[in-house]
C-alpha cells in the first residue's frame, strides 16, 4: 500500500491546479466580474447560485451550502475519495504524485507482492492487468456457458446489468484460468498474488476434494484455481481497477460465496463493493446502503436503488463507516430478519459508535423474516423497497430497543442494569451534541431526568465491570469535541476567517504578538494560532492552498464553512489592517480579564509574590494601553 501523500505536493496541486478549467470542463460556467456562475451540479435549480473564484480556487453554492476546493470538488462529483482525488487532478496536470516511506506499508505491499517477485507498491501495476484480463476471460466464458447464463437468469439478472457489473463465469475446472495465464513461473507467482489460484502444498484437503472428483490438477501441477463453478463478480476500485473476485457457486457447494484474499491490492475491512459502480450512477448521492452480499448489490442497483454497496466477507469497520462518510452523512445498514440479522446489526451499531455525531445519521433496516435484498427487491421492486428506507430505525432507536429488550425496566434494578449495559456504548461516542441528545434519549427510555442518568454514569465503576479501553472513553472524546470547537467569541472567528480569505494577512501579525497568543487559554486560539505560524512560515497562494492543508484534521469543516462565507473586507491590504486589530483587541480583553481575576482574589485573600508581580506588570499594561 502507498504510503502517505507528502504536504508540499498537495501544495504544488493546488497552486498549478485551475479550478475554473477543472469545473468548467463538466459545467457550464459564465464569467460575472472576477468569478464565474452556473447552475449547481450538485441540486435542481433554474437561476444560477454556484459561484467559482479563480482568485480563492473555491467554488460555493449559495442555493445548497455546497463548497470546497478543486479537489473537493472532484471528491464531491465524481465521488472520489481524497487519494484518488489527487490521482486524477496530478494526471490532468501532468504530475507524478508521490508517496511517503512508510515501514507499516512497505512490509504489508512488500509480503502480499513478494510472491509475484516486486518489492515495491510502484510494481502493483502488473497486478492490475493481469485482473482486468481474467475479469474479462471470465466475463467471455459466461457468454459460452449456456448453464451459467440460464443461472444468471434465474437470479433475475438483465443483460445490461451483467455488462455494467462485468459479471462472469470460472468454468468448472481446476486448472482453466492457471493454463489460460499461468505458463512461465514468473506468471505463476503473479496469480498468485492476486489470488486467483492456490498452491497446491498448503491445502492438502483441496488437493484430495480435486482427485475424488476426478478432475486432475493436471500433471503434477503446484497450483490451482481458486474459483471453480461460480458466478465471478469483480470487486473494483474508485477508479474502476479490478482489484479482487468475489464468486457465488452455481451448484449446491460450499462455501457458497468466496472471496479473493487479502493482497498488496485488495484489503476486505476497506473495501466496498458497488462503490464504483455508485459513483458512475450520476445521481445527487445523499446516503449509502449498506447490505450483506455482491447479489444483493447487483439486484438493488438494477431496481434503481443505486446507493447500494455492500462489505465483502466481513462485518461492517470503522474504515467501512469512515469511506463512508467521505461521500455521504447517512448510512443505513440492510439486515435480514432473522437472529443472523440482528446479531449482525448489533455488530454494525457497535463499530458504528465511534463515528457517530452531529451532521452524521447512522440508521438500520431490518427485512421480514426469511427475506434478503436480493429476493425482497425482485418480488416487490424498486419503488416500494426505497419506501422501506424512509422505515429504518436511527441509531439512537435501535440501541434503545436492543437494550430494552435485555432488561425489565419498570423497577430500579432493571433500570441500574440498562445503565450499566449503555455506559460502555455511551463511553464509545466523542463528546458533542450528538452525545448528549443520545444521552436525553436514553434517559427518557426509563423514566430518569437526563442530570440524574449523567449523575449515575459519572460515578465509579462498581466490582467486576468492564471498563472501557483506553482511548474509547469520555476523556479521548472530550478532547476531540474540543478540537473542534472554535471560539463563540466574534474576534477569533473574524480572524481566522481573514487568515482564509487573505492568507497573506498573516504577516500583519507580529512574532510579539504570536506569543503572547500562546499565553491565552481559550477555544479557538490554538487554531488561529497554527494558521498564523503555518502562513507565517509557509505563505499560501490562495484560500485552497489553506484549507488543503487542514483536511485531515478535526476543523476542516469548520474551517471549510467559514471559508464559503463573504470576506469580511475587500483586499489584502485591508486584511492586514483589520487582522492587526482583531489581535490588538483579543490581546487587550485577556489583559483585562486576568488582571480582574488578580484584583478579585486580592480582594478575597492575600496574593503570592508572583501574582503581585503580575497585578503590577499588568496594571503598568493597562495604563500604557489606556494612556495610547
Amino acid at each position: 500500500m502507498a504510503g502517505r501523500i507528502p504536504q508540499a505536493f498537495i501544495d504544488e496541486l493546488m497552486a498549478r491546479a485551475d479550478i475554473v478549467e477543472l469545473i468548467g470542463s463538466r459545467v457550464p460556467l459564465k464569467r460575472a466580474g472576477r468569478e464565474y456562475k452556473a447552475c449547481c451540479p450538485f441540486h435542481d435549480e433554474k437561476t444560477p447560485s454556484f459561484w467559482v473564484s479563480p482568485d480563492k480556487q473555491f467554488y460555493h453554492c449559495f442555493g445548497c451550502g455546497a463548497h470546497g476546493t478543486a479537489l473537493g470538488f472532484l471528491m464531491e462529483y465524481d465521488r472520489l475519495p481524497f487519494p484518488e482525488a489527487v490521482e486524477d487532478l496530478a494526471g490532468r496536470l501532468g504530475l507524478a504524485v508521490p508517496h511517503e516511506a512508510s515501514a507499516a506499508s512497505a512490509s504489508s505491499a512488500g509480503s502480499a507482492s513478494a510472491a509475484a517477485g516486486v518489492s515495491g507498491t510502484e510494481d502493483t501495476a502488473p497486478l492490475y492487468e493481469l485482473l482486468t484480463k481474467v475479469a474479462d476471460f471470465y466475463s467471455s466464458a459466461l457468454q459460452r456457458s449456456d448453464r451459467a447464463q440460464s443461472y444468471a437468469a434465474q437470479r433475475g439478472l438483465a443483460p445490461e446489468t451483467i455488462e455494467r457489473f462485468r459479471i462472469g463465469y470460472a468454468s468448472d475446472s481446476w486448472n482453466e484460468v492457471l493454463r489460460r495465464f499461468g505458463a512461465r513461473e514468473r506468471d505463476q507467482r503473479a496469480l498468485l498474488a492476486a489470488g486467483l489460484i492456490i498452491e497446491r502444498e498448503r491445502s492438502a484437503s483441496h488437493g484430495a476434494a480435486a482427485g475424488s472428483a476426478g478432475n486432475s490438477v493436471g500433471g503434477g501441477e503446484a497450483y490451482y484455481d481458486r474459483f471453480r463453478d461460480r458466478l465471478m463478480f469483480p470487486i473494483r476500485d474508485t477508479r474502476g481497477r479490478v482489484i479482487a473476485f468475489g464468486g457465488r457457486v452455481l451448484g449446491a457447494g460450499e462455501p457458497k460465496y468466496l472471496n479473493s484474499p487479502e493482497t498488496a491490492l485488495f484489503h476486505k475491512s476497506k473495501e466496498l463493493y458497488g462503490l464504483y459502480e455508485t459513483r458512475l450512477a450520476r445521481r445527487p448521492l445523499k446516503r449509502l446502503l449498506v447490505v450483506e452480499g455482491y447479489m444483493d448489490v447487483v439486484r438493488l442497483h438494477q431496481a434503481g436503488i443505486t446507493e447500494a454497496v455492500a462489505t465483502l466477507g466481513t462485518a461492517t469497520t470503522v474504515e467501512h463507516l469512515r469511506r463512508a462518510f467521505r461521500l455521504v452523512s447517512e448510512v443505513v445498514f440492510c439486515f435480514d430478519g432473522d437472529r443472523a440479522g440482528r446479531a449482525a446489526a448489533w455488530r454494525a451499531l457497535q463499530q458504528s459508535l465511534p463515528e457517530a455525531r452531529e451532521g452524521r445519521e447512522l440508521r438500520f433496516l431490518f427485512l421480514p423474516e426469511g427475506e434478503d435484498p436480493d429476493s425482497l427487491v425482485g418480488s416487490e421492486g424498486g419503488e416500494r423497497f426505497t419506501a422501506r428506507l424512509d422505515t429504518a430505525l436511527p441509531l439512537s432507536e435501535y440501541l434503545v430497543a436492543h437494550l430494552s429488550e435485555q432488561v425489565d425496566v419498570s423497577h430500579a434494578d432493571g433500570k441500574a442494569h440498562f445503565v450499566a449495559l449503555a455506559r460502555p456504548l455511551l463511553e464509545r461516542i466523542a463528546a458533542g451534541v450528538y452525545r448528549e441528545l443520545l444521552l436525553d434519549r436514553l434517559a427518557a427510555a426509563i423514566g430518569l431526568p437526563a442530570e440524574r442518568l449523567q449523575q449515575w454514569l459519572a460515578e465509579p465503576l462498581a466490582a467486576g465491570q468492564i471498563r472501557p479501553r483506553a482511548g474509547d472513553g469520555a476523556a479521548a472524546g472530550g478532547a476531540r469535541a474540543q478540537a473542534r470547537t472554535f471560539g463563540r467569541g466574534s474576534l477569533t472567528t473574524q480572524a481566522i476567517t481573514l487568515l482564509l480569505h487573505f492568507p497573506t494577512a498573516a504577516r500583519a501579525v507580529t512574532e510579539a504578538q504570536r506569543a503572547e497568543l500562546q499565553r491565552m487559554n481559550q477555544a479557538g486560539i490554538a487554531v488561529l494560532l497554527a494558521l498564523l505560524e503555518q502562513l507565517s512560515s509557509s505563505p499560501a497562494g490562495s484560500m485552497a492552498q489553506t484549507l488543503e492543508r487542514w483536511r485531515d484534521r478535526a476543523e476542516y469543516r469548520r474551517l471549510s464553512e467559514l471559508a464559503a462565507t463573504e470576506p469580511l473586507v475587500p483586499d489584502q491590504e485591508a486584511a492586514g489592517q483589520e487582522l492587526r486589530q482583531a489581535v490588538a483587541r483579543l490581546l487587550d480583553a485577556e489583559l483585562r480579564r486576568r488582571l480582574e481575576v488578580l484584583i478579585e482574589k486580592a480582594r478575597a485573600q492575600s496574593l503570592d509574590e508572583a501574582e503581585k508581580l503580575e497585578l503590577q506588570a499588568l496594571t503598568v499594561a493597562q495604563n500604557r494601553v489606556g494612556g495610547a
